[in-house]
């Protein structure tokens, strides 16, 4: 359920990479998505669905700033565990059409980060300047 149909059949339809084709790879990439499920899955419990879903984009904010577990580790661990599931499946399956899709991913959440995240200093900047004011 946490894959997309199209990464999943991406990786399926086209041949393995023999170096990664071993037990090794296999429970490397199973760690990995282990941790990456963790991040999002503690993120969205962090966040809740609003918090998750771009409700600060609609001026829904959370209190203040989330800075508790995962994000205590990592400024964006959805992101990051997203991307870390894609690359856990891509290494269990041995698939390098996997990998190159997980750069795209990563690089795709890179630049949505370069935005997003002055963004979200910003607002939270601005509704603490809003809470002293008061």
């Amino acid at each position: 359920c946490c894959l997309s149909d199209s990464f999943t059949e991406a990786m399926k339809s086209q041949p393995k990479l023999e170096g990664l084709d071993c037990h090794w790879a296999y429970y490397s990439g199973l760690a990995i998505l282990a941790v990456g499920t963790l991040f999002v899955i503690s993120s969205f419990l962090a966040l809740g669905f609003t918090g998750t879903f771009l409700g600060d984009y609609f001026g829904i904010l959370m209190e203040a700033k989330v800075t508790s577990f995962p994000f205590s580790i990592l400024d964006n661990p959805m992101y990051w565990g997203s991307t870390a599931i894609y690359l856990g499946w891509s290494l269990m399956h041995a698939s390098p059409a996997g990998l190159l899709l997980t750069a795209v991913v990563a690089i795709s959440y890179t630049i949505a980060m370069l935005y997003e995240g002055p963004f979200t200093e910003e607002i939270y900047r601005q509704k603490q300047k809003g809470a002293k004011k008061k």
